[in-house]
């Protein structure tokens, strides 16, 4: 499938109720795809239903050496991702499971069931050396699914008690059942929040991120971790030109009010078959304003969709890209928000719970530096 070519996500008319993507585009690595009936109606029919299949991973750190990334290793316990949002620059990760970026990414989620041992069984390890933790890197660790499984809280629950630094992206005001595990993190200088916030318009967020926590829930969020103590941040992202950029002013001030202490954001990102989806969703649901948006993507990409180079791919280029930048350090300067989360210490670290190693420090003696 070329990218660009919505053929091939016909001929679902309408996206699944509560769903983000409108079907399921062709794997690019099969050469066999399924297609729905041509009559099938999703309002009749509401299926997929979501499916929870074992992930036979037998490591949880994924290291990563990006340049424009401001982590060095990351965890996620999920694969794939029920929020369904339909911007999500990880669906064509499902691609190398055999599975399609479309439907599927968000209806069979890969659970890493034995996340807490693995991570325990990395940290303890002598090559493992003391360093912040991205949880998660490209699902959401508290999507739905997390609510029962408990499988985020049981990473954090090793970093707790190994004092491993961490920061976590979430969208989803599940987090706040942690506040416990990050404020002890905290103590330590070892846990910093982001909390997603792309639109403060609930019939938006209601078509674009259809199973994420409502704006006002994310920004209740964000108040009570910073009532716990928790370093919090908003995270602007993606910003979608042509349809949510005015919206930066007004969720800094929001995200300002309710306590955030910093703030970033990063540009639309279309990678790979995102963007035949994206392109879809558009023309469902804004079809006025596809164009605009289109090509006010195009302007920042150098005329494509999409632009995966280094340093570029999170902010864009060109004036367009330039005038969303200073907008966005306006702002955040005159709520006084800054640009950057804390700098989180690993010299609280210890091997194991109830043995101090010698380079570490207990609780007492970092809080008296």
């Amino acid at each position: 499938m070329k990218a660009g070519d919505l053929s091939a996500l016909q001929p679902v008319r309408k996206p699944a109720a509560h769903r983000g993507a409108g079907g399921n585009p062709p794997n690019r690595f099969e050469k066999l795809h399924i297609e729905p009936d041509a009559d099938w109606n999703p309002e009749e029919d509401p299926l997929p239903r979501t499916q929870f299949l074992k992930d036979r991973s037998v490591t949880i750190i994924s290291s990563n050496d990006s340049p424009d990334i401001p982590f060095e290793a990351s965890l996620n316990p999920y694969r794939g991702c029920e929020h369904g949002c339909i911007y999500c620059y990880a669906r064509p990760t499902h691609e190398h499971l055999g599975f399609s970026a479309g439907l599927d990414f968000e209806t069979r989620i890969m659970v890493k069931e034995n996340a807490p041992k693995l991570l325990r069984a990395e940290l303890s390890s002598p090559r493992w050396k003391p360093k912040v933790i991205s949880l998660s890197s490209a699902t959401d660790p508290y999507q739905p699914i997390e609510r029962r499984l408990k499988l985020t809280r049981g990473c954090l629950e090793v970093l707790a008690e190994f004092r491993n630094p961490v920061t976590v992206v979430t969208k989803n005001n599940l987090i706040t059942r942690d506040l416990d595990l990050l404020s002890e993190l905290a103590s330590y200088h070892a846990a910093a929040v982001f909390i997603s916030v792309t639109t403060l318009d609930t019939k938006l967020r209601n078509i674009m991120e259809p199973r994420t926590s409502p704006p006002e829930a994310r920004l209740a969020t964000i108040h009570a971790l910073g009532k716990a103590g928790i370093p919090v941040g908003v995270m602007v992202a993606p910003v979608i030109p042509g349809l949510t950029e005015h919206e930066i002013p007004s969720i800094i001030e929001a995200a300002r009010d309710y306590g955030a202490q910093f703030a970033c954001h990063e540009i639309l990102r279309l990678p790979l078959a995102v963007a035949p989806l994206f392109e879809q969703w558009l023309m469902t649901h804004f079809p006025q304003r596809k164009e605009k948006v289109l090509n006010r993507i195009r302007a920042l990409r150098g005329g494509k969709l999409n632009d995966s180079r280094f340093s570029v791919r999170m902010r864009g280029e060109g004036l367009f890209a330039e005038q969303i930048s200073r907008m966005f350090r306006t702002v955040c300067r005159k709520a006084g928000l800054g640009e950057d989360g804390p700098d989180l210490l690993a010299v609280a670290f210890r091997r194991s719970a109830g043995k101090q190693l010698e380079l570490g420090l207990s609780k007492s003696e970092s809080d008296s530096e």
